[in-house]
Parts: structure tokens; C-alpha cells; sequence
């Protein structure tokens, strides 16, 4: 089985695409949902957490306080960093144990935002970027997320260029409004099935 990745910058569509790969019945693992349920349910992890960022990290209910995280981790790099370098391990083990787990099926997704900032693309066979222009992804996210322009702009510093993406990709799909999504992700996942 291939175990193929799937990222791009913020506002490019990802989920959109995933979503469709979804319905020509290829699993999808979502990195970033699963991180949030592995900052709650993994108890080391939550202790880790607590120990960098305090316990007002969590709310009483036992969920993640995210405008405290937020607040801490967006201003601060070196704690940005940090709570990666938690988080990530946790999640690249939980993929792991999830890719083993698969009934025989000829390839199957990881999506992730930082698949090559946390290094976890070393693990997959391939690697999917979709791409859109800047000024779309910004619309996206400022109307999806309700935030103003200049933060969907530091959030978009913090990633890879998609530029820099697409260069280390094995395939691109290009989420503009001018190329059909579902033909590109059905030609890729021919090639995919062609490959495994």
C-alpha cells in the first residue's frame, strides 16, 4: 500500500480535495483533527503541554484553551516550536499505527499543513500539493475563519512558500476556479493505483 501525503498552504483547499478523494473511497487520515484529539486524550501529551504552556492551556472541561495556546505560541517562535516538537512525534506514531490498521486498499492519504515542516514527508511514498493563488487563499480563510487580512497573512509566513511545496511534490492540484478539482484528483488517483 502507498502511503501518500497531501498538503498545501493555508486557504488552498486541502479538505475540500480530501473530501473528494473520500468519495472514490480513499482513506483519509486528517493530521490536524487528530492532533487536537491527541492534546486532549494523550495523557503524557497533555502533561507535556501543561508543563510548557501552563495549565491554562486547558479549559476545566479538559479541552484546549486555544486563544491561550494562540496567544503564546504566534507570539513566541521558540514555543511555537516547541509544542511541534510534542506534538508532532505523537502524531506521526498515531498515523503510523492508523496506515498498519487499514483493511487492503491500494493507497491511502495523510493530510497535513506542515507534512514537510515537521518532517513527517520522509514517511510517504508520494506527496500531493494543492495549490491556489495568494489572494484566494486569503479570501478563503478570512471568510471561513471570520479573522482580518494581516492574520491569515502571519499564519501563511509561518508555512513553507507553496512554492517550495509544489517544488518537492510528485503531483499538484491546482484549486484556482479554473481547473476542474474532481478531474485532477481522478487522474491522480489512477496514477496512485497504477503505482501500488
Amino acid at each position: 500500500m502507498l502511503k501518500v501525503g497531501i498538503t498545501g498552504g493555508i486557504g488552498a483547499g486541502k479538505t475540500t480535495v480530501c473530501r473528494l478523494f473520500e468519495l472514490l473511497n480513499v482513506p483519509v487520515y486528517y493530521a490536524d483533527d487528530r492532533a487536537k484529539i491527541l492534546m486532549t486524550e494523550d495523557q503524557a501529551l497533555v502533561k507535556q503541554i501543561k508543563t510548557l504552556l501552563g495549565d491554562q492551556a486547558y479549559l476545566d472541561d479538559g479541552s484546549l484553551n486555544k486563544k491561550h495556546i494562540s496567544s503564546i505560541v504566534f507570539n513566541d517562535t521558540a514555543k511555537l516550536a516547541l509544542l511541534n516538537s510534542l506534538v508532532h512525534p505523537a502524531v506521526a506514531k498515531d498515523s503510523q499505527n492508523w496506515f498498519n490498521n487499514l483493511e487492503e486498499v491500494p493507497f491511502a492519504l495523510k493530510e497535513a499543513a506542515l507534512l514537510f515542516e515537521a518532517g513527517s514527508y520522509k514517511h510517504l511514498d508520494q506527496i500531493i500539493t494543492v495549490a491556489a493563488p495568494l489572494e484566494l487563499r486569503i479570501e478563503r480563510v478570512m471568510k471561513r475563519d471570520n479573522v482580518a487580512r494581516n492574520a491569515v497573512l502571519a499564519r501563511i509566513d509561518k508555512q513553507l512558500p507553496q512554492e517550495e511545496k509544489i517544488k518537492r511534490s510528485d503531483f499538484v492540484i491546482n484549486n484556482d476556479t479554473q481547473d476542474s478539482l474532481i478531474q485532477q484528483v481522478i487522474q491522480i488517483r489512477n496514477i496512485l493505483k497504477l503505482l501500488s
